[in-house]
């Protein structure tokens, strides 16, 4: 019996340690959060926002756009959408119009806002191969946009060091300088320079999601003081366990 009861207080003392340093497993290093307010560019009136979350090799991304550019050919607008990198991780300013026709083309901005890492398309394939896959993004003045893509390396490392900026293209013909709408794309001579021109622009603002800020949504995870404090419970709580077994075995063997 006094073998039995010096076994079991441990063993609940452990388990009470074990449960104090389960939340901290939630902290982990390949989770990331990345959020944009995603302003105009070259007077296109587009606007929105862009939420990214990173697990592990995996991201979610959720975009809302509207003012965008409604019809092309009869049909809704499409729009182009990436994640650009490795550059200096911000949005061109008007001065980055280099030939002097009025807009700062996708190849102007490539100083500022880098290469495409990741195109945000509805399916399939989300390489730099695919910057140009009309058909597989959204189109239309307004839309909403949700999809879970794997991340390669490179994007998340912009992701996490805050030179990921998401980049929507396409402008309205009839809002631009007259020497820029009669151009052709240099992306692509099949295409109106006005398809491919960026039209938002956002940096992607990191953060680990183990760090919260306080008073944000509920998501299971304590903030350091609290894990600190629990663990600092539990230690005690096994303390007290260790001791009340301890002297109901003193006593048995008493009585004994």
């Amino acid at each position: 019996m006094r073998k039995s009861m010096l076994l079991t207080v441990p063993t609940l003392a452990l388990g009470a340690l074990t449960m104090a340093a389960a939340p901290a497993a939630a902290h982990d290093a390949d989770m990331w959060s990345g959020q944009a307010a995603l302003d105009s560019l070259n007077g296109s009136g587009t606007t929105g926002d862009v939420m990214v979350d990173v697990h592990g090799t995996e991201a979610t991304v959720t975009m809302n756009v509207s003012g965008a550019a409604e019809t092309f050919m009869d049909g809704p607008f499409p729009h182009a959408q990436h994640i650009h990198i490795a550059a200096q991780g911000v949005c061109p300013p008007p001065s980055a119009d280099t030939d002097g026709d009025g807009v700062v083309s996708t190849p102007e901005g490539h100083p500022f806002y880098g290469m495409i890492g990741t195109s945000l398309t509805t399916e399939g394939d989300t390489g730099p191969d695919s910057a140009l896959a009309v058909e597989r993004f959204p189109g239309g003045s307004a839309y909403t946009y949700e999809r879970t893509l794997e991340l390669d390396p490179a994007t998340a490392e912009s992701l996490q060091n805050g030179t990921a900026v998401v980049v929507v293209h396409g402008v309205d013909p009839a809002k631009l300088p007259a020497a820029a709408a009669e151009k052709m794309s240099p992306l692509n001579e099949e295409l109106p320079l006005a398809a491919t021109l960026p039209a938002a622009c956002g940096t992607l603002a990191a953060s680990q999601m183990g760090a919260m800020p306080e008073g944000g949504a509920d998501t299971g995870v304590g903030t350091a003081s609290e894990h600190g404090a629990a663990a600092g419970i539990a230690v005690a709580g096994a303390g007290a366990l260790l001791l009340a077994g301890s002297a109901l075995a003193a006593r048995r063997r008493a009585r004994a």
